[in-house]
């Protein structure tokens, strides 16, 4: 048997929800409203979900390198406070970033004040300023989980991206332990990290690397988006989507200095046109349970809450529909279903599955992105892992480095080495 289950290994696993404000998308910062707050956080309680993630965007809280706004301040912890009257805990990001197709860049980082958001000494001490300023203000409140860097801050150093802050994966390491390090100072006991889209995992052009995802901050986020290939080389209905998510945990956790590192699923949704809208609801069930029992699962954060309205423009199409509500708080059949899973989580905490079978993850360099694109969905190695996972076994992912190591091996529960990537090769 390849799998076994630890009846030990019962434990809670948080069900939440990326929080998209119903009225007025994030716009809504710049005019805040804690009525209408606290009815999309109702709504969202009513799920039975129990935390959200919240995104103040970086130019109405710092729009002078020199200013952070007292107001915008109070109004991200009146959200987390608001939060706490349902029973929601929340963790809060910084630098918003990009949202949803769109980047929210202070005015003076850009056009005639261009610096680098990542290397430039004076804009880094202003956004650890700012970390400094969140942390200073969520501390306090028991239901404040901690801070994440930002919002897939990687893609502002991807060379696709039409005005890229060009770095090294050096000056990405440096940059995220500056902050992060900044945070734990003013938050030792919040729970902070970084996030990226999976460009940092596979992407060999990327400076964000995985050991970046996997070793700095307190947790590893994983943003799972089947429109980032899975969808258009398998197309709708195939199992490759909703495993797609758990292959990205268990390949971060290959990266993973500590075998029991946390990894939190911060972003996961029903992307249109590769989930059509009646099979959201199916795609959140299935995506869900092929996650629970990993043993080093935080939790899952829905993306998102609510329904972007359709009378704000320009937005990617699939953005109008991935809320488990929609834009006037009525639940979604994607909604309804989480909402079942949550409750059946709460009554019955899954417990930990062990993965004895590993596939092995050779990389010729595995601090740096060379060699990464073998391990994305386009590639041979996912084909294999799929094949095992759809027959009921998805096997775990180690480093070659670590792949004979019997101490790291028994850790993880790993009893059996299936296959190596280099056996893959062309």
């Amino acid at each position: 048997m390849q799998e076994e289950t630890n009846p030990e290994g019962a434990r809670p696993l948080r069900l939440g929800a990326n929080y998209t404000p119903s009225r007025g998308w994030f716009h809504s910062w710049q005019d805040f409203s804690a009525d209408e707050v606290r009815r999309d956080l109702e709504s969202i309680a009513k799920l039975g979900l129990d935390h959200i993630r919240v995104f103040p965007l970086w130019p109405e809280l710092q729009p002078s390198r020199t200013l952070i706004r007292r107001k915008a301040v109070q109004d991200v912890g009146t959200v987390v406070d608001i939060a706490a009257e349902f029973g929601l805990d929340a963790s809060v990001d910084v630098l918003q970033g990009h949202l949803s197709s769109f980047d929210f860049l202070p005015a003076w980082v850009g056009s005639w004040h261009r610096r680098n958001i990542f290397t430039d000494p004076e804009v880094v001490e202003a956004e650890a300023g700012l970390v400094r300023a969140l942390a200073a203000e969520l501390s306090g409140r028991p239901n404040a989980l901690g801070l994440t860097v930002g919002n897939e801050t990687n893609q502002f150093a991807a060379p696709w991206h039409p005005d890229p802050h060009a770095i090294s994966g050096e000056e990405a390491g440096n940059w995220l332990s500056t902050l992060l390090g900044a945070a734990k100072a003013a938050w030792p006991g919040g729970t902070h990290q970084h996030s990226f889209d999976d460009s940092a995992l596979f992407n060999e052009d990327m400076p964000f690397t995985a050991r970046h995802a996997a070793t700095l901050g307190d947790v590893s986020t994983v943003h799972s988006w089947v429109f980032g290939g899975a969808g258009q080389r398998y197309g709708e209905h195939h199992p490759a989507l909703v495993h797609f998510a758990d292959y990205l945990v268990q390949f971060v956790t290959a990266f993973a200095a500590d075998p029991a590192r946390p990894v939190w699923v911060q972003e996961v949704g029903a992307p249109a046109p590769w989930v059509a809208a009646g099979d959201a609801a199916d795609f959140a069930a299935a995506t869900v349970r092929n996650l629970v029992g990993s043993p080093n699962l935080w939790g899952i954060t829905w993306w998102c809450s609510h329904d972007v309205g359709r009378g704000l423009g320009d937005f990617p199409e699939l953005e109008y529909s991935l809320g488990l509500l929609d834009s006037d708080r009525r639940p979604k059949p994607a909604g309804l279903a989480v909402a079942g899973l949550a409750g059946e989580l709460r009554r019955t905490p899954p417990a930990a599955v062990v993965r004895k079978d590993a596939m092995v993850i050779a990389l010729d360099d595995e601090h740096s992105t060379a060699g990464r694109g073998r391990y994305a969905v386009t590639g041979e190695f996912f084909d294999t892992w799929l094949q095992a996972a759809v027959a009921g076994q998805p096997p775990a992912l180690v480093l070659e480095s670590r792949a004979a190591d019997p101490a790291y091996l028994a850790a993880r529960g790993i009893t059996d080495i299936i296959g190596t990537s280099r056996s893959l090769r062309k």
